[in-house]
């Protein structure tokens, strides 16, 4: 039975020994360096935004009648997006309205009153001139003289008179019109219409609720001026200038890609992550597409010809130096490395050449460490 158990033993420490220490030291990858080109590349986590997002909100308090948009919904400049409940504002329009008609006949009456009174004045003149030569040749009495001169003065006052009345009509047409004008521009904030072609991100109201002026009810963003803010190490940004074309991947469409374009690059760096914010507009804007979706940004900032290249999980890094584990005679060593470029996959760089094997870690196995056996 003891030595059984010592049997049973050592072949279970045996087994543990070839599993945990033995295996991990001769079952490691290995690769060789590649030449080849390859484009330097800068990478960014952003969200998707744009440059102008307008919020159509009430110009005036009151109650909303009618909604004509909706979230997700496409709309065109001068579309009606809101209607209003005017009160009683039609009514006082339609009122005022009145007011200026009757001003305008009342001026047209007194215009036409004017030219009567103009004809009597032509004739009470002529009776008078012909009384007053009468009168100097005593073939007419002083009475009739004087009623022909009374008839010429009260002719000229009505004139007067009308003249006023016909002012005073002219400043009533023009304060009713005022009036009119000021009531219409009232009426029309009540109508909401859509400032741009644009696509609806949000609804914020609903029909029949009570608002307050610049509540807001919708909002549209203008297409033209959707892009990815998208934030680099500030470390990489000095690569990246406007114009520059990238490749940007929507989280909700990990598979596709889509072209775009670097449109503006922010002055001021985040003191806190050190990142600098750059934007990148769509060639070709997704649609539909979301406000403030994670995307993923690649920005070609030059190309590499002819350069020795090694998938990205080669290259490790101790103490923040770049290097590669690589084997001579039958022991592992880290061979520090200058990294040229990468990409999503792989990594450009010197210090090796094209026979050094090169040992790819694994989290699996048993760490690599300076000087330790492995076999190939």
């Amino acid at each position: 039975m003891k030595y059984g158990l010592a049997m049973l033993a050592i072949a279970a420490g045996s087994m543990l020994f070839y599993k945990k220490i033995y295996i991990p030291k001769t079952t490691y990858k290995t690769v060789l360096a590649k030449r080849g080109d390859m484009n330097t590349e800068v990478f960014g986590i952003g969200n998707v935004d744009a440059n102008n997002i307008y919020i159509i909100n009430a110009q005036t308090g009151g109650k909303i009648l009618q909604i004509m948009s909706d979230e997700g919904h496409w709309v065109k400049k001068g579309d009606l997006l809101v209607t209003m409940d005017p009160v009683d504002l039609p009514k006082l329009l339609e009122a005022a309205k009145i007011s200026v008609q009757k001003a305008s006949l009342e001026r047209d009456a007194s215009i036409e009153e004017l030219k009567s009174l103009k004809a009597q004045k032509v004739l009470a003149l002529v009776t008078f001139r012909r009384y007053e030569r009468l009168q100097k040749q005593a073939f007419a009495s002083r009475a009739e003289y004087d009623r022909t001169k009374a008839d010429l003065d009260v002719t000229e006052a009505q004139i007067k008179a009308t003249k006023a009345r016909i002012e005073a009509a002219s400043v009533e047409i023009s304060h009713a019109q005022k009036t009119v004008e000021a009531l219409e521009e009232k009426l029309s904030r009540y109508m909401i219409y859509a400032p741009v072609d644009g696509y609806v991100i949000s609804r914020e109201a609903e029909t029949e609720q009570s608002v307050v002026p610049t509540q807001p009810i919708l909002k549209i963003v203008d297409p033209e001026t959707v892009w990815v803010r998208t934030y680099i190490d500030e470390r990489l940004s000095s690569s990246v200038k406007v114009g520059q074309a990238a490749t940007i991947v929507l989280r909700s469409q990990p598979y596709r890609s889509y072209e775009g374009i670097v449109r503006r690059i922010e002055p001021q760096s985040d003191k806190v992550t050190l990142e600098k914010v750059v934007d990148v507009a769509f060639k070709t804007l997704p649609k539909p597409f979301s406000i403030n979706e994670q995307a993923e940004v690649h920005l070609v900032t030059s190309r590499l010809n002819h350069v020795l290249t090694l998938p990205a999980k080669a290259v490790v890094y101790r103490k923040l130096i770049p290097g590669v584990w690589v084997v001579a005679q039958g022991k592992a060593h880290f061979a520090k490395v200058k990294v040229l470029a990468r990409d999503k996959t792989s990594v450009a760089l010197s210090g090796i050449d094209e026979d050094t094997v090169i040992l790819i870690g694994s989290a699996k196995k048993k760490p690599l460490r300076e000087g330790m056996s492995v076999h190939l």
